[in-house]
């Protein structure tokens, strides 16, 4: 019995002290690996976020040059028919979303819905300018009827759009 307690003396003492230095260790090592990830965000934000607002800028340049006004203006060369212009505003459209249409890793889901809702408003703004125009009517009768059906939407896709794009960025700042 005697023995049983000296052991006990012993190894109690001796079992607090390795508890207290597993606690001390598992500290350590928790403390560490919160300091590294702490570091490696940093490194992230530093290469990230430079792409990220030029991801923005090259989005915001895309809205304002797909909106109705901008792209009629750049894009008709005069003399087209309404057909033509047709033809030519989709394309230019296409064109422009898929040469931006890498830049949505850089934005959530609900902004690059509303980018998507916006390419779509403008290509419904062109059809439907098509559809009430007859076949002889010229590149600026297609470009009256695109500005007067720009004017009449209620709501505006590219505005939201770019409000969702400067809004996700404006958390950075």
């Amino acid at each position: 019995m005697e023995y049983a307690v000296d052991l006990l003396k012993i190894l109690l003492p001796a079992g607090i002290v390795l508890y207290g230095m597993y606690l001390v260790v598992v500290s350590f090592l928790s403390k560490e690996r919160e300091k590294t990830l702490v570091e490696l965000k940093t490194q992230n934000s530093q290469t990230i976020l430079p792409i990220r607002l030029q991801a923005a800028e090259r989005i915001c340049l895309f809205l304002e040059r797909i909106t109705p006004n901008n792209l009629v203006r750049r894009s008709n060369p005069g003399g087209l028919t309404s057909g033509e212009l047709h033809s030519l505003l989709l394309a230019e459209v296409r064109e422009e979303f898929n040469h931006n249409f890498s830049q949505q890793v850089y934005f959530s889901e609900e902004t690059w819905e509303a980018v998507k809702r916006a390419v779509e408003e403008v290509t419904t703004i062109i059809n439907q300018s098509r559809q009430v125009l007859n076949e002889e009517a010229t590149g600026l009768d297609m470009a009256k009827a695109i500005f007067a059906q720009a004017l009449d939407r209620k709501n505006d896709p590219i505005g939201y759009a770019l409000k969702q794009v400067k809004s996700e960025i404006q958390i950075y700042f």
